[in-house]
């Protein structure tokens, strides 16, 4: 009587020859992510091969190898729903929430690189310290009600008015489109620029039917809106879909151009203007 001849399945279970190893589950490949790793003081990136299955998306590709092979990986991440904009990187080199990245929207037949926004100064790995946004917003001068218009203390508008302003309410600050702008990215205007995210939020306030402050001296001296040339990057990054560049960016540089280099349109202003007070 012949011995069958003894192999090895690969958990290293022995098996007899001609036996069919148990299918792997339905979808199931291995891929490889060449995630950046490193700090302030630099870094480079490194290769983790990982299994992947169907509905993956990015964060937990980067989840699976923080718990299987690199469990001091930085990530910043919180909602996983495209939510909280926390885990914002640049996956194969475009700004993306890795939460909302799937695997299945990508070739998984070469390296998925993942790195951090590069618009901001590293911390650790896959985060960026995003703190200078929020002095940015500081300074943007808040919403300013007028006066009630009803004796019971409140405002009469119209629901055109409120559906304009709408979208911009839909921003999660991930800070993509601050990434991706060139004016921060590659020139570092940072002192002389607010970004698009900022334009979208004092459009949101310009174009608010109750608010009565006046930004556009401020968006012209401060704000930096001039150097923005509308290459509609930020808006083709957005996963919100905010139309930023027709709808925010635009309408408040025309707002610029009426207030400081149309003299008919400033004569009107400043008689307005006067009128009021």
């Amino acid at each position: 009587m012949t011995t069958p001849a003894i192999g090895t399945s690969s958990g290293g279970t022995p098996r007899a020859a001609g036996a069919q190893a148990a299918p792997a589950e339905s979808g199931q490949r291995p891929a490889t992510f060449r995630v950046w790793r490193g700090d302030a003081a630099g870094g480079a990136f490194r290769d983790y091969t990982t299994d992947t299955a169907p509905g993956m998306v990015v964060l937990d590709a980067i989840h699976q190898i923080q718990a299987e092979q690199a469990n001091d990986l930085a990530v910043r991440w919180n909602c996983k729903a495209g939510k909280c904009g926390s885990c914002s990187a640049e996956i194969n080199g475009k700004p993306r929430l890795m939460c909302m990245t799937r695997l299945s929207d990508l070739s998984l037949d070469k390296p998925v690189t993942v790195e951090p926004m590069r618009a901001f100064p590293p911390v650790k790995d896959l985060v960026t310290d995003v703190s200078w946004n929020y002095r940015v917003k500081e300074k943007i001068t808040q919403f300013t009600p007028r006066p009630p218009d009803a004796p019971d203390g409140t405002w009469r508008i119209q629901q055109s008015d409120v559906d304009r302003v709408q979208e911009f309410r839909k921003c999660i600050e991930c800070f993509l489109c601050q990434d991706v702008c060139h004016v921060i990215r590659e020139h570092h205007e940072e002192t002389e620029f607010i970004g698009p995210r900022f334009f979208v939020y004092t459009a949101a306030l310009e174009m608010h039917p109750l608010d009565v402050a006046d930004r556009i001296p401020a968006l012209k001296r401060d704000y930096g809106i001039g150097f923005c040339n509308i290459t509609k990057c930020c808006t083709s990054v957005c996963p919100e879909s905010i139309t930023i560049t027709d709808n925010a960016i635009i309408p408040l540089k025309e707002r610029v151009v009426d207030e400081f280099y149309d003299p008919l349109g400033k004569l009107v202003k400043l008689f307005s203007r006067a009128h009021r007070g």
